[in-house]
């Protein structure tokens, strides 16, 4: 079917199959937009995502804070209160002094059962791990959360099972609704917007920087919160920055909407939720150790 401009420009997911050049021709090559454009010719669906938009007049950006009469003393513009709170830092993986530990490899006692509440199920492990127990359900936070800064490590299993989505396949959901893809892709090729450290179908990560299947993965990530008005209307999108073993791979991407493996991604409103872990349900045998949390 035909496709109207001003729609592509404004909405992320587009129906209909696209002749990509005579498209990128028509709709694309303006100078006041730079486009990224990913595509297949037998997917009834396009996903177009702008990364950079550029207005053809674009007005110049004044800080406000910098106007007026300008200081000569070095002294006018020093800043002494309010003093910066003093955290003890992480030293090798450990919790800095105001984190939520979530988990340290002794109890599940932050946690519980997705589906009903209940104590969680997973194997704790003598080695400080908790690993996946298959069919089992998710398991989230007793505690609910809004902007955080998440630490949390994890590995697939060293013996190689299931290939594609279904090779230690888990994820990380912030507020239990926004996912940060858990998966084995070492030699293990699958949809790029589902690989590891992919905002699931929404944002393909910069890097893969996985370490051998075994092994063990940091995953750091800052999570803002979406902002909703009174109507439930979503004012301000939630963001993700990710960083896997020291590669930033999710650099502050836009939330568009609840993880979905079908569909768009929708927009319901919500406030502070739990920290949600998944079982694929298909023997991911996927382990976790040292979860903790700041609140940002």
């Amino acid at each position: 079917m035909g496709l109207n401009k001003s729609k592509i420009l404004k909405n992320e997911y587009v129906m209909g199959k696209i002749t990509v050049a005579k498209y990128i021709r028509k709709y694309f090559l303006e100078p006041s937009f730079l486009l990224l454009i990913f595509f297949r010719f037998d997917c009834s669906a396009q996903i177009i995502e702008t990364r950079i938009k550029v207005p053809k007049d674009g007005q110049q950006i004044v800080q406000t804070e910098y106007t007026g009469k300008e200081p000569t003393n070095p002294q006018e513009t020093e800043i002494y209160e309010p003093q910066v709170p003093k955290v003890s830092p992480s030293i090798n993986g450990s919790a800095p002094s105001d984190a939520i530990v979530l988990f340290d490899g002794s109890d599940f006692d932050e946690w519980i059962m997705v589906k009903d509440s209940s104590s969680v199920v997973w194997n704790l492990n003598n080695d400080g791990s908790m690993t996946v127990k298959d069919k089992s359900g998710f398991i989230q936070t007793k505690r609910s959360f809004g902007d955080v800064q998440l630490h949390l490590e994890w590995k697939s299993p060293k013996s190689i099972k299931g290939d594609g989505q279904h090779r230690a396949n888990s994820g990380v959901f912030l507020q239990g609704l926004y996912e940060v893809q858990i998966l084995d892709n070492n030699n293990n090729s699958t949809y790029v917007n589902g690989q590891v450290g992919s905002i699931y179908k929404q944002h393909i990560p910069l890097a893969m920087a996985s370490v051998p299947s075994g092994k063990w993965n940091n995953f750091d990530i800052i999570f803002r919160a979406p902002i909703f008005n009174s109507n439930g209307d979503k004012i301000r999108p939630g963001t993700i920055t990710v960083i896997h073993n020291g590669v930033l791979i999710q650099d502050h991407v836009e939330i568009k909407g609840v993880t979905r493996a079908r569909g768009w991604p929708k927009n319901p409103k919500h406030g502070k939720r739990p920290l949600t872990l998944q079982d694929h349900k298909d023997n991911s045998r996927v382990s976790f150790r040292n979860i903790w949390i700041r609140e940002l």
